[in-house]
C-alpha cells in the first residue's frame, strides 16, 4: 500500500474525526493533536495491516485513546478525564459504528465551526486549513507569503487564543454567519490554489485537493445560491480547473501561451461563464467575481495572441482597487506588458522588491525575467530566471525556469 492511499483516506476522513472529537472535547488544539497522532498511527499500521473496514471509526477510536492518555498525563485537565473516558467507552456518538461513521459530510460544518470569532480572519483561515483541510504548515505559509516558522507560531497562538477564550464550537448566529462564510470561502479558495499549483514537491497539481475545493464550494453555492462571492469563487475554480489537463506534459510545466486549448474542458468553461453571467449584473462585484471574469477572458480566447489583454488589464485594475496585493500586482504587470508594453510592467513591479516577502518569492523574479526577456535584455533576464529557479520549491517550476535559462544562454 502506498503512502498516497493513506494520505487520501486521511484527507477524506480527518474532518469527520475532528468533528467527533470536538463534540465531546472542546479544546481544538488537543483534538487536532490527537487526530494527528491517530493519522501517524495509521501511516505506520495501515501499510502493514491494510486499511480497516471502517477507517473513520478506527481513527476516532485511536484519537480518543490519545485524548484519554493526554488528560491523564495533565493534572490541570483532570476534571475532563471522566467525561472523555466515558465517551470513548460508552458513547456511540463519540466512537460511531460503521454505519454512523459513514453518514453525512462534516467538512463544511467543520469549516464554519473552526472559523471561530475569537480569532482574526487570517488566523481562522490558517487554522482551518491545517486542522480540517489537511494542508501542511509549509503549504499554508506559502499561501500567506511567510516563512514556515512564522506560520507555526501563528497557528500556536491561534490555538492558545481559543483555549484562553474558552471557545465553544457551535453553529454561529445569523449575525455571525456572513463573516464565517467569508472565512470559509477563503479556506476553499486557498485549498484550490494549493491544489492547482502546488507550493512544493515533484508534481505541479494535486487533483484530489482541487476536486475537493470545487466540491465544497459547489455545496456552499447550493446552500446559499444568492451569495455573489460564493458564486464567483465557484466560477473561478471551474474556469481555472478547465485548463488543468494541459498544464503539464511529461511532468513538465506548460505555460498558458503554449497550452493546447482544444483539450480544455469546455463543459467546465460553459458552467463557469453561465454562473458569471447570472451573478455579475446583480450589483456589488467582489474579488472572486473579478478573478473569475479574468479567467473567463482567458478561457474564451481562441489563442494566446488573440487574448483580450486590454480587458484583462482593466479587470486587474478593478481587482487592485477591491483587493490589492502583491500577487495582483504581478498579474496586472503581465497583462499590461501585453497590452501596453513590458516597460510599464517592469515599472509596476519594481516596488515589490522592497517587500521582504516578495524578495523571497520565486514568482517575483520569474515575472521580471519574462518582462526583461520581452524587451531583449537577455543578460538581466537570465539572472532573474536563475534567481527564480533557486527560490522555487516546486520541481516542475524549477525545471521550467532552468529551461528558460538554457534557451537564453543557448538560443540555437
Amino acid at each position: 500500500m502506498s503512502d498516497r492511499v493513506v494520505e487520501d483516506v486521511w484527507r477524506q476522513e480527518s474532518p469527520h474525526v475532528l468533528a467527533a472529537l470536538l463534540r465531546r472535547h472542546g479544546d481544538l488544539g488537543d483534538c487536532e493533536d490527537a487526530a494527528q497522532e491517530a493519522a501517524e498511527a495509521a501511516a505506520t499500521q495501515w501499510p502493514r495491516d491494510g486499511v480497516p473496514a471502517n477507517p473513520r471509526g478506527w481513527l476516532i477510536t485511536v484519537a480518543s485513546r490519545r485524548l484519554i492518555d493526554r488528560v491523564r498525563a495533565d493534572r490541570a485537565r483532570a476534571g475532563r478525564e471522566e467525561a472523555v473516558a466515558a465517551a470513548a467507552t460508552g458513547d456511540a456518538s463519540f466512537a460511531p459504528s460503521a454505519d454512523q461513521a459513514s453518514a453525512g459530510d462534516d467538512m463544511l460544518p467543520m469549516f464554519v465551526l473552526c472559523c471561530h470569532p475569537s480569532l482574526s480572519r487570517s488566523s481562522q483561515v490558517a487554522l482551518t486549513l491545517h486542522a480540517v483541510g489537511g494542508l501542511s504548515t509549509d503549504q499554508i505559509a506559502a499561501a500567506y507569503l511567510v516563512p514556515p516558522r512564522t506560520m507555526t507560531q501563528r497557528l500556536t497562538r491561534a490555538r492558545s487564543t481559543l483555549r484562553s477564550a474558552g471557545a465553544v464550537f457551535e453553529l454561529p448566529s445569523d449575525a455571525e454567519l456572513p463573516q464565517r462564510i467569508a472565512s470559509v470561502l477563503d479556506v476553499c479558495h486557498l485549498m484550490f490554489t494549493e491544489g492547482h499549483t502546488r507550493s512544493g514537491g515533484g508534481a505541479l497539481l494535486d487533483w484530489s485537493l482541487t476536486g475537493e475545493a470545487i466540491r465544497l464550494t459547489r455545496q456552499l453555492h447550493c446552500a446559499i445560491p444568492d451569495h455573489d462571492e460564493v458564486a464567483g469563487a465557484l466560477a473561478l475554480m471551474l474556469l481555472t480547473h478547465a485548463r488543468a489537463a494541459t498544464r503539464t506534459e511529461g511532468g513538465n510545466l506548460v505555460p498558458l501561451a503554449e497550452q493546447d486549448r482544444s483539450r480544455w474542458d469546455r463543459g467546465s468553461i460553459a458552467e463557469g461563464v453561465a454562473i458569471l453571467e447570472r451573478v455579475l449584473p446583480r450589483g456589488h462585484v467582489g474579488r472572486f467575481q473579478l478573478q473569475a471574469a479574468i479567467a473567463a477572458v482567458h478561457a474564451e480566447a481562441p489563442t494566446w495572441a488573440g487574448t483580450d489583454w486590454r480587458q484583462i488589464g482593466l479587470l486587474y485594475a478593478m481587482l487592485d482597487r477591491v483587493a490589492p496585493g502583491p500577487m495582483v500586482t504581478l498579474n496586472r504587470a503581465v497583462a499590461l506588458s501585453m497590452s501596453v508594453g513590458p516597460e510599464v510592467g517592469l515599472d509596476l513591479i519594481a516596488p515589490l522588491f522592497d517587500n521582504p516577502a516578495m524578495r523571497r518569492h520565486h514568482r517575483t523574479y520569474a515575472v521580471r525575467a519574462h518582462l526583461l526577456e520581452m524587451i531583449g535584455d537577455r543578460t538581466a533576464a537570465i539572472e532573474s530566471y536563475r534567481r527564480a529557479a533557486q527560490l522555487a520549491a516546486s520541481v516542475p517550476e524549477q525545471r521550467y525556469l532552468n529551461d528558460r535559462v538554457r534557451r537564453l544562454v543557448e538560443p540555437n
